[in-house]
């Protein structure tokens, strides 16, 4: 696909967040097993940001800062208002073994958010996430520290990454949320049933991460062949076994349909995403510029009523879980906090 593609914006929230149709995930760019230098790295950052993706998402866990560190580089000489900066804080360790570490107590909420500012080289975090929720501290004194950031300007918006219908309402109640941040896909569809309605009852915006099922829909079933140990994808149920060959149907379906429509299975499989509504934006990641340029070639794929029939039931096929078992303990369904009634400081 040659020609230039115009990146439309949404509107995500109720209270004035801008971002591109299409955000970019940074992550992986930062991974041990990114054989790609800084420079290429700043590179595909400044291509992102030249073809209209403005939204980048990184987090302070993420290569223990590394990551932050690195769009702090990128973002030197550019204007800042180009750019909607999402960062997250709150897991502080992670491991296939023994899951995560998580806290969201008001003073490392006040201390991760001047780091995240330091190595990002700004005075303002437009989108700031609590990454998973501790379930240790009632949710309003985690959102309290939060509301603090934002009457300091330090914070713009606030978001929350894998929480439950209770959690984001409690929260909300404390001050408004602008966006959720969830697994959402062709193959992870929990969140259709009370979250996504959650979120557009309170007018807040929705973030799918792993848009492209953690790479799956971009390289097949081939795709941990490469992969490092220490790649949490090696250890995901849905790549392996019985469950990988079950779910290779359901790629070759997607793949099939896509040659139909004159697309790539990863383009097919964005555009459903961004087909669920204007107050959708897929942070898709990666660390190839030519990946880049073919997701946001997603932009350009229309789909009928028809198409997107036909991929809800093939979607149907998918089996297995989207994380280890030590993993899965802290996503949206674990995410419950202590009544506030009970909390002592």
């Amino acid at each position: 696909m040659g020609e230039v593609i115009e990146m439309p914006t949404r509107k995500i929230g109720s209270q004035g967040l801008k971002v591109s149709a299409i955000g970019l995930g940074c992550m992986s760019m930062s991974q041990p097993n990114n054989n790609k230098s800084q420079q290429q790295m700043i590179q595909l950052l400044h291509t992102a940001i030249d073809s209209g993706v403005t939204f980048l998402d990184t987090s302070d866990v993420y290569a223990s800062h590394a990551n932050e560190l690195l769009i702090g580089q990128a973002l030197k000489g550019v204007r800042r208002d180009k750019v909607q900066l999402a960062t997250k804080f709150g897991i502080k360790a992670v491991s296939p073994e023994t899951g995560l570490i998580v806290n969201g107590d008001p003073a490392y909420v006040k201390e991760a958010c001047e780091g995240s500012l330091k190595r990002l080289g700004v005075d303002c975090i437009d989108l700031y996430y609590v990454h998973r929720i501790d379930t240790t501290i009632p949710i309003e004194i985690t959102m309290g520290a939060l509301k603090e950031l934002v009457e300091e300007g330090k914070v713009k918006y606030v978001g929350l990454s894998e929480a439950s219908p209770e959690t984001i309402k409690r929260a909300h109640a404390v001050h408004p949320i602008t966006a959720i941040q969830l697994e959402w896909s062709l193959w992870t569809r929990d969140v259709e049933e009370e979250i996504i309605p959650t979120c557009r009852e309170l007018g807040i915006g929705i973030v799918p991460f792993s848009p492209l099922g953690k790479g799956f829909f971009s390289a097949g079933p081939n795709l941990t062949k490469n992969l490092p140990d220490s790649d949490l994808r090696k250890h995901v149920p849905r790549l392996q076994g019985e469950n990988l060959k079950q779910n290779t149907l359901l790629f070759e379906r997607v793949t099939e349909m896509a040659k139909k429509k004159g697309c790539t299975t990863s383009q097919l499989a964005l555009a459903w995403v961004l087909h669920q509504g204007d107050d959708v934006s897929p942070i898709p990641g990666t660390t190839k510029i030519e990946n880049f340029k073919e997701n946001i070639g997603a932009i350009t794929v229309i789909l009928s009523k028809e198409d997107m029939d036909e991929l809800e039931e093939i979607a149907s096929l998918v089996k297995g879980d989207r994380y280890p078992d030590a993993i899965m303990q802290f996503t949206w369904k674990h995410s419950n906090t202590p009544p506030l009634s009970t909390w002592k400081a």
